[in-house]
């Protein structure tokens, strides 16, 4: 977006504002079915959980992948014009429950739609087996998440050498184990991990094979990295290394998904604060803005992303200290950005903040979340 109409957002919706642009929505999905033309996308819903979101992606053709009950009933309540009598297929085709570990509350209310819903320990698969008899299970693998900005790893997926034994678990527990899914940790910068987990994948597939057990999905999860510096490789080369194993790997009929989540949104926000505060601290500049890490800028705290801000000020700039409004000294957005010399009441902005920043906004020092504008939503 322009400053200028960064500056006449801020004016007529007051600050602090993330700006959510549904054409790079739709942009950034269109790359990722151009670039992967054999998986489909099933947008993950933790990433922003903004309603709007979630239909414009629908529309463009996007499935979703939810993490909690009330992420499943976001989007089935916001999918519109389904025929009746579909309902069957629109949650087989449209989403998929991706946390392995679920409350028996949330089986319960889940299974009603006979939902595809994962797995990693024999535990969890009595739990579905009881509360959930009706939904299709998808076996969640450990892959190597080395060098992702969020390692997942330590927390899900079961040993690759245990796999095949839950499929069985599954199978003599009267579920259908329809396939496997792994994730490659968030914001993989290193492709090699997805080369090694659709190799592991691939193993585990023919072991289940030999041993009686056609497996119809494979889910590549996420960590598609999105473009914050120079430093990301391109996603096509991404891409064009995951087709290849593919190809190599896998037989054509097997569906392919994937949990874009941070590559869909990412890049789709800006957020706009306002100074409210300078001073001079051991020397540097220093400035005070209104929004926080508490709010929009969580990321850092949460997602270990660091973003930059910009000025809507021309001039020439100097290394200075950007701070939160609340009265923590965690509030620190940065010790080190590149900035004209600011006063109060002056705009600052980031870009490339839709990802897992308004998503874990909060209230505290009873400071309200920033507003959240949409902008070519088309209705949504």
């Amino acid at each position: 977006m322009t400053t200028k109409q960064l500056q006449a957002i801020a004016r007529e919706h007051g600050t602090p504002v993330v700006v959510i642009d549904h054409d790079r929505l739709r942009a950034n999905y269109a790359a990722f079915k151009r670039h992967l033309p054999k998986v489909q996308a099933y947008y993950a819903v933790k990433a922003n959980a903004e309603p709007a979101i979630v239909r414009t992606l629908y529309r463009a053709g996007a499935s979703f992948d939810v993490a909690s009950l009330p992420e499943f009933m976001l989007v089935y309540e916001n999918i519109k014009g389904l025929p009746p009598g579909q309902q069957q297929d629109f949650i087989w085709d449209k989403i998929i429950y991706a946390n392995p570990i679920k409350p028996k509350e949330t089986l319960q209310a889940l299974d009603r739609y006979k939902p595809l819903v994962t797995y990693d320990n024999l535990a969890e698969l009595g739990k579905i087996r009881q509360y959930a008899p009706h939904a299709g299970v998808v076996l969640r693998l450990r892959v190597p998440n080395t060098g992702s900005m969020v390692e997942l790893s330590s927390k899900f997926g079961c040993a690759p050498g245990e796999a095949v034994d839950l499929i069985n678990a599954a199978f003599d527990m009267g579920l259908v184990a329809e396939g496997l899914s792994f994730h490659v940790g968030s914001q993989c910068t290193n492709f090699q991990n997805f080369v090694q987990a659709l190799e592991i994948a691939s193993a585990v597939m023919r072991e289940a094979q030999s041993r009686g057990h056609e497996l119809k999905i494979l889910d590549i999860g996420g960590g598609f990295p999105a473009p914050y510096d120079k430093h990301v490789k391109p996603f096509s080369l991404l891409a064009r290394k995951i087709n290849a194993e593919i190809d190599r790997l896998f037989p054509a009929e097997l569906q392919i998904i994937a949990e874009p989540g941070r590559f869909l949104v990412a890049t789709a926000a800006t957020s706009i604060a306002r100074v409210v505060g300078k001073a001079i601290r051991d020397g540097k500049p220093c400035y005070y803005i209104d929004d926080s890490v508490y709010h929009t800028f969580s990321g850092i705290i949460f997602d270990h992303c660091q973003y930059h801000l910009k000025s809507l000020k021309k001039g020439n700039t100097e290394i200075c200290a950007v701070f939160g409004q609340t009265c923590d000294a965690l509030d620190t957005i940065s010790l080190s950005e590149e900035l004209p010399a600011l006063e109060i009441d002056d705009l600052v902005y980031s870009e490339n903040i839709g990802a897992y920043s308004n998503a874990s906004a909060t209230w505290f020092n009873g400071f309200p979340p920033a507003k959240v504008v949409h902008v070519n939503a088309d209705g949504a």
